[in-house]
């Protein structure tokens, strides 16, 4: 964890940097808008809303809470909070006000920043913000634009240690109340060093279509192209199309992608994908949730590498990776540690597992959150010994390779033996009818609990349950072949992309399965 009496010196602004090496360079292009903005350009717009915000009254520690979807309004936000030594609050636009009230209550946010498409969700909000103001207004311009535009720019960063906080990222919530993750300068500096592991550099162009609010938006790879001097692409919101054409413009020159398995089943399934070129792509990454190795073949084939990566926001998103060289040939792995990110698999009774033993996994190194904001019930049940736990079941074989096994909570006992769904979906997977699927662990008199098979085919496709049953019954042992089957029209996902499982477990009706 970041120390200030382990770590000296002073944080460097990104912006400010760059726009004295590379002033002309393209940091940020907006799509669909066309926006761009130079360094030297990006780095006076955020002097400007360092400035504004500064009259506010933000200073060191302050939250300022930004509410919007995709846009360099966004980074330029945030980049100024950074810039007075204030606390980004990134808020997930998708949440309801009520889920949001929770949220900016407990983050106590003196500034709040929104979209004018949120404008509704904004207006059924309870709690309080001293300050509110619309971006992204349409038929002129937007009351923060007209804040802003005439201003001194603030062009020097207070004085910071790597300690400081600068951001806050509530988690996704999928038990319980969100809970706040302190995120610190120096967390950011070891995540885009780790990053360098990437083929981050100056020469990159990263694509970003995941949400801004979320750390694999954030991280991968929006902020190592502005650590290291390349250029950001913002998607407004992510269209699969537009996407296709984005990789095939050569004037872009996109080098680096993040997507989850949806995102890559999207645009494998988009008509646009036939003609679609992908001639500067070097590092494309699947996260947040296993990725099937059938969609990672399909891509393979198509040419298009995919590593499959692991991380969380309290570890920044920089975990482990599976390596270019190791696709196709170690799939369904999330390959090794990062250079700076400690990995061990722990058993139930503490001791570290042996080679290809699953347990939880816990991480730490300088990439991991010092902790919970305003929560040390949480902090005194996930940290041990300066150990992040992540909730993850893990294995690492004798090779030093992560498999995912599960989420600790996702995985269920059926007679007595562990299952891990994510190794049953993967093999459901294979099956070219289904388009998604999870598997839940439901009650069962005779095995205490058994799998049930949650699954929305593709359209028009015909799968009927027996045809699902016979595909497992070679390849899994027969505890792990789903007992139920259920089909659906689609899974409820979350802001990130991952199935809400808890959902499914509370609206299972079993009297529909077949």
């Amino acid at each position: 964890m970041i120390n200030s009496n382990e770590q000296h010196g002073m944080v460097v602004d990104w912006l400010g940097y760059n726009a004295g090496l590379k002033p002309n360079q393209t940091a940020l292009i907006e799509l669909p808008s066309g926006r761009r903005q130079s360094y030297v350009e990006a780095h006076e717009r955020v002097g400007r809303v360092a400035t504004w915000l500064s009259s506010l009254g933000v200073g060191p520690g302050d939250r300022v809470g930004v509410l919007a979807l995709n846009s360099m309004d966004t980074l330029d936000i945030v980049f100024a909070t950074w810039r007075l030594g204030a606390v980004h609050l990134a808020l997930n636009f998708r949440l309801t006000a009520p889920e949001l009230d929770y949220i900016i209550g407990n983050a106590e946010p003196m500034v709040m920043i929104y979209d004018q498409a949120l404008s509704q969700t904004v207006d059924a909000l309870t709690v309080q913000v001293p300050h509110v103001i619309e971006t992204q207004g349409e038929g002129g311009p937007s009351a923060f634009e007209s804040a802003i535009i005439n201003l001194v720019p603030t062009l020097e960063m207070v004085p910071l240690t790597p300690d400081a906080q600068c951001m806050l990222m509530y988690s996704s919530g999928t038990t319980g109340l969100p809970k706040g993750v302190i995120i610190t300068h120096g967390m950011m500096v070891w995540a885009q060093i780790n990053a360098s592991s990437m083929h981050c550099n100056s020469d990159m162009v990263g694509l970003t279509v995941m949400p801004l609010f979320h750390i694999g938006g954030l991280q991968v790879f929006t902020c190592p192209a502005l650590f290291f001097g390349g250029t950001a692409i913002i998607m407004r919101t992510f269209d699969p199309g537009a996407a296709l054409d984005a990789f095939s413009n050569p004037e872009l020159g996109i080098t680096h992608f993040l997507g989850v398995p949806a995102i890559f089943n999207a645009l494998r399934d988009h008509p646009k994908n036939r003609d679609a070129t992908f001639d500067s792509l070097r590092v494309c990454i699947a996260g947040a949730e296993a990725v099937p190795a059938a969609l990672v073949n399909w891509w393979y084939e198509r040419g298009v590498v995919i590593q499959e990566g692991y991380g969380m926001t309290e570890n920044m998103a920089s975990c482990c990776i599976l390596g270019y060289d190791d696709v196709p040939a170690r799939v369904g792995s999330a390959g090794k540690a990062l250079r700076h990110t400690e990995i061990k698999i722990v058993r139930e009774d503490g001791e570290e597992a042996a080679p290809g033993e699953a347990g939880e996994l816990w991480c730490r190194g300088p990439v991991v959150t010092p902790g919970y904001w305003r929560r040390p019930d949480a902090n005194a049940e996930t940290f041990v010994d300066g150990w992040l736990r992540t909730g993850d079941i893990a294995s690492r074989d004798e090779d030093g390779y992560i498999t995912i096994e599960d989420r600790l909570k996702d995985m269920y006992i059926s007679g007595g033996e562990n299952v891990y769904p994510a190794e049953v979906e993967n093999i459901l997977y294979e099956l070219k009818e289904i388009r998604e699927v999870a598997v839940i662990g439901v009650a069962d008199e005779q095995w205490g609990e058994a799998g049930c098979a949650v699954v929305a085919l593709q359209d028009g496709a015909v799968l009927d349950a027996d045809q699902l049953r016979r595909h497992t019954r070679d390849r899994l042992a027969r505890f792990k072949q789903p007992k139920y089957v259920i089909y659906t029209d689609a899974l409820p996902r979350n802001a990130t992309g991952k199935v809400q499982k808890f959902v499914l477990r509370d609206s299972i009706d079993l009297t529909q399965a077949q």
